[in-house]
C-alpha cells in the first residue's frame, strides 16, 4: 500500500486577484487617510513645526479657542453657509418644480445656463462676480458672498430634485386637486414630502460646498466678512502652524459624529 502523497497548496488565478485587491484596497485606504492621521497626531505636538515629535500637548487647541480672527471667520462661514443653503434650496426646488411641471420653448437654454455654473472654473466664475458687483456698484460684504455662493450652489439643489420628480406619479398631484386642494396646498402638502430626501441631499450639498468655498469667496468678500477658509489660507501662506491641525482635527470630529448620527437617524427610522 503506497504512503499518501503530500499536496502542496497552490493559490488558484481568483484567489492571486483577491490577494491583489485586497492589498490594493489597503494602499489606497493608507494613501487617503495616513496624511490625516499624521495631521490628527500633530497637533498634539509641543513643536511648532510638523516634522519634528517632541512630546504630547493641547496647547494648540486652547489657542485655537481663544484665536479670536478664526472664530470670528467660523462664525461667518456657518452663516453664510446657513444663509446659502436655504436660498439655494427655495431657488433650486421651485425652479426644477417649474422646469418640470410646465413646458418652455427656452427650457433646454434654461437647463444649460443653470448647470454652467456647476462646470465652470471657480476662478473664472469669482472674476465674473468681482466685476459684475463692481459694475452695479454693490460693495464687497456679506451680501456679494452669499450671492456668490448661491450662483453656484442652488443647480446642484436643482438637479437633485429635478432627478426625484422624474420618478413622482403624476396622478399624486391630481388626486389632490380632485380633493379641492389648491395648486400650491398640493405642492406644499403632496409634492414637497415626496421630494423632501432630495432636497435634504440637495441642502447638504448646498452647506457643505459653501462651508469649503475659496476662490469664489476670496473675490467677493471683505475684510469683515473673511470666511474660515480665507483666513486659514492666509494663515497657511505665512507658514505651519499648529493651530490649522488642531482646527483640521476638530473639523474631522465633526464630521464623523455627523456620520454616525445620520446613520443612527436611518437605523432609527427602519
Amino acid at each position: 500500500m503506497t504512503a499518501p502523497v503530500a499536496r502542496t497548496f497552490q493559490p488558484s488565478g481568483l484567489q492571486l486577484l483577491n490577494w491583489f485587491l485586497r492589498g490594493w484596497t489597503l494602499m489606497v485606504f493608507a494613501f487617503l487617510y495616513g496624511p490625516i492621521a499624521v495631521l490628527v497626531a500633530y497637533s498634539f505636538n509641543t513643536s511648532r513645526l510638523n516634522i519634528v515629535w517632541k512630546g504630547f500637548t493641547l496647547d494648540w487647541y486652547r489657542k485655537l479657542w481663544d484665536h479670536a480672527p478664526l472664530l470670528r471667520a467660523a462664525e461667518n462661514s456657518l452663516v453664510i453657509a446657513a444663509l446659502t443653503t436655504v436660498l439655494s434650496v427655495v431657488i433650486g426646488t421651485a425652479g426644477a418644480w417649474l422646469l418640470h411641471r410646465y413646458h418652455y420653448r427656452a427650457a433646454r437654454g434654461i437647463q444649460t445656463l443653470v448647470a454652467i455654473p456647476m462646470v465652470m472654473p471657480e476662478i473664472l466664475m469669482g472674476i465674473s462676480l468681482l466685476i459684475f458687483f463692481a459694475t452695479v456698484g454693490l460693495s464687497l460684504g456679506f451680501t456679494t458672498v452669499i450671492i456668490g455662493h448661491v450662483t453656484f450652489c442652488f443647480p446642484f439643489v436643482l438637479v437633485a430634485v429635478q432627478a426625484r420628480l422624474k420618478g413622482l406619479d403624476p396622478a399624486l398631484e391630481e388626486a389632490a386637486l380632485d380633493l379641492g386642494a389648491t395648486p400650491w396646498n398640493a405642492f406644499w402638502l403632496v409634492i414637497v414630502p415626496c421630494l423632501q430626501p432630495a432636497i435634504v441631499a440637495g441642502a447638504l450639498m448646498a452647506f457643505t460646498l459653501s462651508l469649503d468655498e475659496l476662490i469664489v469667496t476670496f473675490f467677493t468678500t471683505s475684510a469683515s466678512s473673511a470666511t474660515l477658509p480665507i483666513r486659514v489660507f492666509g494663515m497657511a501662506k505665512v507658514g505651519l502652524n499648529p493651530m490649522l491641525n488642531a482646527l483640521s482635527a476638530v473639523f474631522i470630529l465633526a464630521t464623523v459624529a455627523f456620520v454616525l448620527f445620520s446613520d443612527s437617524l436611518k437605523r432609527m427610522s427602519r
